[in-house]
């Protein structure tokens, strides 16, 4: 009957079914209560693993051999510090090995741990390679030091190993034993060299921030004038550029230099001033400065040295927003010619001007055009932007097209010292990683040598410096040997595997594109340059005022300046306002009102140059607002040649001639031959009062009035004298006869008395004016000369 009723569809009745369903669950309900707990344990488990492994903070700072061989025995010291509010109690400190790693990801995946993982974590080594604490307050640390021979840690096989260091113990919440704290790290093992190790080219870049202003002294020797006097400080011993030097001299790397750098450098060797709020004062390290240049010269000599553009100039920013302004590739070409003879001049050698690096290595399109517009022919890209999909590491080099090369340094190895490395702790981490994924790059393919760029921060502190030189001096070279940056990007054959597509922009990292200059600074720097362009045309010596502009906006367009974008606007408003100064002090001195009486005159027009070179060059334009009333040389406008020598005045005089009466106004500008306005121009009024003939035929009858009454007064008073002189005369003639009929005369004649002095001549011309003219306007009611 059930059977036929299955049959027919037909099944038990409501009441029945809800019935069923009660006695299942009943029976159910147990049963779930059992397997609850089985399921949520070991979730559980982890939850507090993990938040009691945050309880001790456990601290390797020192990790020694970092690269052991079976012989050896393997010693840690640290600290342990209890971070939570409870003490614990029976501690132990104890070693951890893991097994061998067989991939760079998986090397990865240990180091982004946080916190002990059961299961995921090896067991202690236990035995007597453990450290006991007995209690460890809230709030104290504990020192410890463990001693392992490498024979007891289990690793049989080269490779790379996960060793950790935690602490077991009790807490007063929690009676029973469990990992409160845990730091990882990793052993390389590797005994032996391999038979084809790794080529590895590692940068060792010399850069420092902008240092030098664009102003210069007024001696013969211009001598510079710093922004601040912070590049002492890294310069000199135990500062970051003296232990850059120092390290990198017994290395095997490829010095990457900003030729910026060597000129500050040399600049600061000889006399040289530091602004100090509105003045400036003498700098007073030269010894500083000429020690590390004499130790860096002889650090290169024989080296491989890689010269940047003058000033590390940004390509992204110049990509992504410069490059649509007029003059600023230009200005990367001028940087990168500059950057040969910087350095040959400082250090004696010849470097190699063909790489481009951009920040951090990261390219699209736009950047790789920029990057090669100035003759470079590689560009230093990273791991991080060309990405691969390949079970193993490939050679840096990839064609990319164009015959551009770009060599992809890897990023895992890049950055393994980009972190604050003045904790011990994070300094030996460092070490361990960097050891770690260079032996597993080469036993990734051990049969195949391939080749590696490494292109660390570009300025390395300190401590990331000294981090950086114990791996290339150490362990490594028994997996590593060294090449140059040329090498690996000429002479090493490309994977074919690996990818050439250059990533778009799109994949541009928004972190960096956030940190670049905008189109407004590259403005900026245009009106600079082009301001400079009139300038220098006037000039009998440009150049002692071209090179340090120009070098100053190559410094604007520096990649130091990511970060620091307010910094970065003041340096420029600054060089561009010591630019207009200059180009002030050659200006038109401002003249009052003139009075032209007559048909013609001269209009003088003062042209002022306090520079302390000569100008040329120039034209002075002065126009006639009213053609009517008064023209310039038969027209409205009239221009004249203006040289003058450093330190004078030139007074330049155009001939005007009247037409009619009343004001007209003038304007005086400057330009330079090619007819660019040089300055703003200076506006003044000439008031003609013009004397009609018919007044000037009264004045002559006049005149010839005056004259002929003169010549009939005069010969009246002729004839007067004359009458006198003759009766005069016949007087005495009378007396004499009357006292001579007596005898005749017998003393002599006298001497002549009382003879008219010499005529002392004409006074002599007075001595002209040759000083220099003041530069205040002129007075009022000038007249003009005739």
């Amino acid at each position: 009957m059930a059977e036929a009723a299955a049959i027919q569809g037909i099944g038990p009745s409501p009441a029945r079914r809800r019935v069923r369903r009660l006695v299942s669950l009943a029976v159910a309900a147990p049963l779930l209560a059992g397997f609850l707990p089985a399921l949520t344990a070991p979730a559980a488990q982890a939850a507090e693993s993990a938040s009691s492994a945050g309880t001790v903070d456990v601290s390797v700072d020192t990790l020694a051999p970092s690269a052991p061989v079976e012989s050896d025995t393997l010693t840690l010291t640290g600290s342990v510090t209890n971070r939570g509010k409870q003490a614990v109690t029976n501690a132990t400190v104890d070693l951890r090995v893991g097994p061998r790693m067989t991939s760079r990801s998986e090397i990865e995946d240990v180091s982004g741990r946080r916190g002990y993982r059961d299961g995921g974590d090896p067991p202690p080594l236990g035995g007597s390679y453990t450290v006991k604490i007995p209690k460890l307050g809230a709030g104290l640390s504990k020192d410890f030091t463990l001693s392992v021979p490498v024979s007891k840690l289990g690793v049989d096989d080269p490779g790379v190993y996960q060793l950790g260091v935690s602490l077991t113990g009790q807490t007063g919440s929690q009676s029973y034993g469990r990992v409160l704290g845990i730091e990882r790290t990793f052993l390389p093992y590797q005994p032996e060299d391999t038979d084809k190790k790794t080529q590895l080219t590692y940068l060792w870049p010399l850069i420092s921030t902008t240092h030098v202003s664009a102003e210069t002294g007024p001696d013969l020797q211009q001598t510079p004038v710093f922004e601040n006097d912070e590049l002492a400080a890294e310069l000199a011993p135990g500062g970051r550029l003296h232990e850059m030097v120092s390290l990198g001299t017994n290395l095997p790397v490829t010095w990457v230099i900003d030729p910026d750098l060597l000129a500050s450098v040399d600049a600061m060797a000889k006399p040289y001033r530091v602004k100090s709020g509105s003045t400036e004062i003498a700098g007073r390290n030269q010894n500083v400065a000429e020690r590390w240049l004499d130790l860096l010269e002889k650090a290169v000599q024989g080296q491989k040295v890689v010269a940047l553009p003058f000033a590390d100039p940004d390509l992204a920013s110049l990509a992504h927003h410069g490059k649509d302004v007029p003059g600023s590739l230009s200005h990367l070409q001028q940087a990168t010619a500059l950057a040969t003879t910087t350095v040959e001049t400082v250090l004696h050698v010849k470097p190699s001007t063909d790489f481009s690096w951009p920040v951090d290595g990261a390219v699209d399109p736009s950047i790789m055009s920029v990057a090669t517009s100035a003759g470079a022919h590689n560009v230093i890209a990273r791991s991080d932007s060309f990405r691969d999909d390949l079970p193993y590491t490939p050679n840096a080099a990839r064609p990319v097209g164009g015959g551009t090369t770009a060599v992809v340094s890897d990023a895992e190895l890049s950055t393994a010292f980009a972190g604050d490395l003045i904790r011990a702790e994070n300094s030996t981490l460092a070490v361990q990683s960097f050891l770690a994924q260079s032996l597993a790059v080469t036993l990734e393919r051990p049969e195949d040598q391939r080749s590696v760029v490494v292109a660390p921060q570009r300025m390395p502190s300190t401590a990331q410096a000294q981090a950086m030189a114990s791996v290339l001096e150490g362990a490594a070279k028994r997996w590593t040997q060294p090449l140059d940056l040329t090498a690996a990007a000429t002479t090493v054959k490309p994977d074919t595997d690996a990818s050439t597509r250059v990533p778009g922009s799109a994949a541009y990292p928004k972190r960096l594109r956030a940190q670049e200059l905008d189109s407004e600074a590259f403005e900026q720097m245009k009106q600079t340059r082009d301001q400079l362009d009139d300038f220098k045309v006037i000039l009998t010596a440009p150049d002692r005022v071209v090179p340090p502009f120009t070098n100053a906006i190559s410094r604007e367009m520096s990649t130091s300046w990511r970060g620091q974008k307010a910094s970065a606007s003041l340096y420029r408003q600054e060089v561009h306002q010591y630019l207009e100064s200059l180009t002030r002090e050659v200006q038109l001195i401002e003249k009052s009102d003139l009075l032209l009486s007559g048909r013609s005159a001269t209009i003088p027009v003062t042209v002022q140059n306090k520079l302390l070179q000569g100008v040329d060059h120039l034209v002075l334009r002065l126009t006639s607002g009213n053609k009517t009333r008064l023209k310039l040389n038969g027209d409205a406008v009239a221009e004249l040649p203006v040289k003058i020598e450093g330190g004078h005045s030139q007074s330049v005089k155009f001939t005007a001639s009247a037409n009619a009466n009343g004001p007209v106004p003038m304007s005086a500008q400057l330009y330079t031959e090619d007819g660019t306005p040089y300055g703003p121009p200076m506006n003044f009024t000439v008031k003609v009062s013009e004397i009609t003939p018919t007044v000037m035929l009264v004045i002559a009858g006049g005149v010839l009035l005056l004259v002929l009454a003169g010549v009939r007064m005069y010969s009246q008073r002729k004839r007067a004298a004359a009458r006198n002189a003759e009766a005069e005369a016949e007087a005495e003639a009378e007396a004499e006869a009357e006292d001579g009929a007596e005898g005749e005369a017998t003393d002599e004649a006298e001497p002549e008395a009382g003879a008219e002095a010499a005529d002392p001549g004409q006074p002599s011309d007075p001595t002209p004016d040759t000083g220099p003219e003041s530069g205040d306007p002129s007075g009022p009611g000038e007249k003009v000369d005739r």
